[in-house]
């Protein structure tokens, strides 16, 4: 019960720095929309980030398997340095993506509430078009945002399990083990990179719809 109530008081807190943040934003003549924009903005750049991250821990892994005689030590090093990166690209774009929510969610809350003090019906209805618009553009970015964001997991998922095993074994023999699963990590971070260039293509147009309003 305790354990509840403090969720739900940092949960209240963390809405009331919001509302102040964006209040202080609108002061400052800064809108939600704009917000949203360069928030959205801040994502796209952090999932490509994340994909050069991934690529880079590949090459890493790549070099790894084609070792031939050295320091396993400093081969291990090179590859958990890669996977912590890798982890916090990974965080960075979660991070982002929950800014992203929080801002539309206030924007189309204030949207709705200022439909409804228009006179004009015209003006109401164009006003209210626009919004599902919004709002359907809005979804289906943020959609694409996730998958992307599911698709990182996995590959997380399998360079940890790479690097705690190279870790226990540092020798020849491990990085043999290693080889036989680098085709199905290829395969899943090529399904990654996929899926963030389709989520970068949606951020480019979700931001080119909202700049023409």
């Amino acid at each position: 019960m305790i354990r509840l109530l403090i969720v739900m008081l940092m949960a209240i807190s963390l809405t009331g720095c919001q509302t102040a943040y964006f209040s202080a934003m609108e002061k400052m003549g800064i809108a939600k929309r704009d917000i949203l924009v360069d928030r959205v903005e801040d994502a796209r750049d952090a999932q490509t980030e994340a994909q050069e991250q991934f690529k880079s821990a590949l090459d890493e892994l790549s070099t790894l398997i084609n070792f031939d005689g050295g320091d396993v030590q400093q081969a291990y090093d090179a590859l958990s340095e890669q996977y912590d990166a890798s982890q916090d690209a990974a965080d960075n774009v979660s991070n982002r993506i929950g800014k992203i929510e929080s801002v539309a969610e206030a924007l189309f809350e204030e949207w709705q509430e200022e439909i409804e003090q228009y006179q004009s019906a015209k003006f109401k209805r164009t006003s209210q078009s626009q919004l599902r618009q919004t709002q359907t553009a809005y979804n289906s970015l943020l959609r694409s945002m996730r998958r992307s964001e599911s698709k990182m997991q996995p590959v997380l998922s399998s360079l940890k399990d790479n690097v705690l095993y190279l870790k226990h074994n540092l020798n020849a023999r491990a990085i043999s083990a290693i080889s036989i699963e680098f085709k199905g990590l290829k395969k899943e971070i090529q399904l990654l990179m996929n899926e963030v260039n389709k989520s970068i293509e949606e951020s480019n147009k979700f931001i080119a719809k909202m700049d023409i309003k």
